[in-house]
Formats: structure tokens, C-alpha cells, sequence
């Protein structure tokens, strides 16, 4: 059954008219109550009717930047994270009357980035935010093209974010591992400078504080965020005598993967001797052996709800409050974590084995 305005009321708790307003961009509405019906319109697949969407002379572009700055989060390995967020965008850009066009970016400088846009004839933009700072952001928004940035957030700029909502994720994380048993939780970073890295270890510490758990700097280990990297720098870890907890939460999947196979060549079996949950539940994350327990974002949603804020932007006659929409996460539980945790001392006698082996 096709979802309609009352239906999107209801889920988020407000008036058909004010569903409405939101929904074509008018009226002074909050940014709080704006955020709310997007995300519950996104929730319910709701599609504006093509008729009034696709009029002749309301056909516009928009573009999608792909941005690399650096290559260390935003690679190959992510290619499918990333058309996850492109066919999010795909659809509903065309439901909504627009052509979509992709263009990557990798290794510029962010102002010949921002430059390429000069004298292009483009309805907005969305930007893949991973490896941009804030000043980086800042020089998008100087262009005056209607803007979205996906996968980070900043709380003090005026602009408008989509991302996951990495507090909501740790949390049920940590609350899995309680559940089934551990109490000396580890987390694996990355040394490479993005917000949604640094706002999982800020969730990770106020996490372990929530639960009543302490933890010691020492189950902080810090890798690389590629594969190769994270195996090297995990593999240098252990041979210079790293004690493993009783489990890790991976900042992401592809941490996890070059971390597991450092960890196997000191014999520590996944999830016998320790426990792991990654983030972001890439296709391997199923596959491997064992199968990872991993977080799984909505990233076609996060590309919906981009597309539904630049359609917004550009029907509305007023301008309106920035919109900062946070997708919540689920936690897919696979085999890569036990019921019980496994005693620490016996992963210690293990670390020393593969040493001296």
C-alpha cells in the first residue's frame, strides 16, 4: 500500500499540513521537527507523485562528488559502500524529476575540487564528506550551490548533514558484548583523522562509562584504516608483546579484516580466544570465517534522505534552517563473537607461543 501524508504524520508524530510544508519546502518549520518527518517519509518509501515532480522546466542536475583527499578511508575496499549511498541517490533523484550525474575526485586539492564547479548548471550538490574537514566543507558552501555532505558531521556549521549515527551504533555494540557475558571490552582505532572514526571513540568511552565498565588505555590499540595497514600495524603490536582483551570493536570492517590476519598468525582464534565486531557490514563481513558481527547502516537510505533535502532546497521560495539527519544502525549478529568470554590469560599464553614458535 502506497504510504500517503497522514502516514508520515503519524510515524512522526505531527499534522498532515505540517508534513506537507516540510515536504515542499515551506512554512517555518524547526530543523528538529523538518529532520523528523524527512526521516520518517524516508522510513516509509514515500515518493512524491512523478507528475507534479517531473514538470517540463523543473528537470534540474545534481551532482554527486566522490572526494579521495587521501585514500586511506575512501578506496576500493569501500566501493561498495559508497554505490550503496549512489543508488540511494540514483533512484529517487529520477523519481524526483532530476538528472543525477557522479563525478569522483581523487587525490585533488579540494579547492580545484570546489573550482570544477564554477559555471556549471546544477540544481545542488551532495558531497561525500568521509576525509573533508570543516574548512574543506566551508569552501563548498561559499559556491551558493544548494548543498548536502554525507558520512560526517559538524555540529557548529550551518549546513545540511546526512549520517549515520555512530553514538546509537556503539551503544549496541557494548550492549551485545554485556549480554553475552564480557566485561574487558577493547577497541580498535584508526589513526587516520575522520569524524565518524573519532565520534565512534568518543561513543566507545562514554559507552564503557554508561555501562558501569573500566578499561584500560591498553585495549586502545590504534592501526592503520586500510587492509594492509591495519594487518601490519596489528601485526607489530603483537610481536612487541600486546596483551588482547577479551574482545574488540572494530571502528571498521576492513580494520577487522587486516586485524584478523595478524591475529591468526599468532594462533588467536576468532571467536574462541577473542571476540570481534566490525562496522559497516561490507559483503565479506558475511562470508569470511567466521562470519563477522558487524553494524549495517541504511547507506540507500542516507542517499534518499540527501536527494529529499536538495529537492527541498530548490522548490522552497524561502530559505530555510540547515537539517542535520542522524540514520540509525543495526547490529547484525553473526559468529564472530562467543556467549561466554574466553579467559584473557590463556590468549596471553597463546601470543607467547606464536613468539617463540
Amino acid at each position: 500500500m502506497t504510504p500517503t501524508i497522514k502516514d508520515i504524520a503519524l510515524s512522526a508524530q505531527v499534522s498532515p499540513a505540517t508534513v506537507s510544508l516540510v515536504l515542499n519546502g515551506k512554512g517555518a518549520i524547526s530543523d528538529e521537527t523538518r529532520a523528523k518527518v524527512l526521516v520518517a517519509a524516508a522510513g516509509l518509501n514515500y515518493m512524491p507523485k512523478p507528475a507534479k515532480a517531473a514538470k517540463a522546466g523543473h528537470v534540474g542536475t545534481l551532482r554527486f562528488l566522490k572526494i579521495a583527499k587521501h585514500g586511506h578511508t575512501v578506496n576500493r575496499d569501500h566501493n561498495t559502500f559508497i554505490s550503496d549511498y549512489i543508488d540511494g541517490m540514483s533512484q529517487h533523484a529520477t523519481e524526483r524529476g532530476f538528472k543525477l550525474e557522479v563525478v569522483s575526485h581523487e587525490g585533488q586539492s579540494i579547492e580545484d575540487v570546489v573550482a570544477s564547479l564554477a559555471g556549471a548548471n546544477l540544481s545542488g550538490v551532495v558531497v561525500l564528506g568521509t576525509e573533508l574537514t570543516q574548512g574543506d566543507i566551508q569552501l563548498f558552501q561559499a559556491t551558493e550551490i544548494p548543498l548536502v555532505v554525507i558520512d560526517t558531521f559538524y555540529d557548529v556549521l550551518e549546513c545540511n548533514f546526512v549520517n549515520m549515527n555512530n553514538k546509537d551504533a556503539v551503544y549496541k555494540i557494548l550492549s551485545h558484548f554485556v549480554e553475552r557475558g564480557f566485561r574487558r571490552i577493547g577497541f580498535i582505532a584508526s589513526n587516520v583523522k575522520t569524524i565518524n572514526f573519532h565520534l565512534r571513540r568518543e561513543a566507545f568511552v562514554e559507552g564503557m562509562k554508561a555501562f558501569g565498565l573500566k578499561f584500560s588505555p591498553r585495549d586502545i590499540v590504534t592501526v592503520d584504516s586500510t587492509y594492509e595497514g591495519a594487518y601490519q600495524d596489528m601485526l607489530r603490536k603483537l610481536q612487541d608483546g600486546l596483551t588482547v582483551p577479551e574482545c574488540y570493536f572494530c571502528t571498521n570492517d576492513i580494520i577487522a579484516y587486516g586485524c584478523i590476519k595478524a591475529l591468526r598468525e599468532f594462533d588467536i582464534r576468532i571467536p574462541q580466544d577473542l571476540s570481534l565486531i566490525g562496522f559497516d557490514n561490507l559483503p565479506m563481513s558475511a562470508t569470511m570465517d567466521p562470519p563477522l558481527t558487524t553494524i549495517d547502516v541504511s547507506k540507500q537510505k542516507i542517499g534518499y534522505l540527501a536527494i529529499t533535502l536538495l529537492a527541498e532546497q530548490t522548490r522552497s521560495q524561502m530559505s530555510n534552517p540547515a537539517v542535520k539527519i542522524l540514520v540509525g544502525a543495526d547490529l547484525i549478529v553473526r559468529g564472530s563473537v562467543l556467549l561466554k568470554a574466553v579467559d584473557p590469560v590463556t590468549v596471553a599464553a597463546r601470543v607467547k607461543a606464536a613468539l617463540a614458535a
